[in-house]
């Protein structure tokens, strides 16, 4: 992999892990409307997003197994940085929006 090859790599796993947490912020607002086939919608687009990402990521885990060692720099920490919080806000939203359908159904 050339260096512009990592970049490229590195640029689009951190637009995955972004669109990603984008959709899942806006699938917890949609939820807190009282939307939860568009918060469905959302989390699924989300998710789709954050497995583009997590494939690149995997591809060069492998290059890295078959004794192609990719070298660490700040670019890749970022990537790994965005790529775990994605996860912890789809785990973090995923909690909230059952706690939004519980009240509502406390409610009704």
């Amino acid at each position: 992999m050339t260096q512009e090859e990592y970049e490229m790599t590195c640029f689009q796993m951190i637009t995955a892990a972004g669109t990603a947490k984008s959709d899942y912020i806006e699938a917890l607002r949609a939820a807190k409307a009282g939307d939860y086939a568009k918060a469905e919608e959302l989390l699924a687009s989300g998710l789709e997003s954050y497995n583009g990402g997590h494939e690149a990521h995997s591809a060069m885990v492998q290059q890295e197994a078959a004794g192609n060692p990719i070298t660490p720099t700040l670019l890749m920490t970022h990537v790994e940085d965005q790529m775990m919080s994605a996860e912890v806000i789809r785990t973090m939203v995923l909690e909230l929006i059952d706690v939004y359908k519980k009240l509502e159904n406390k409610e009704n």
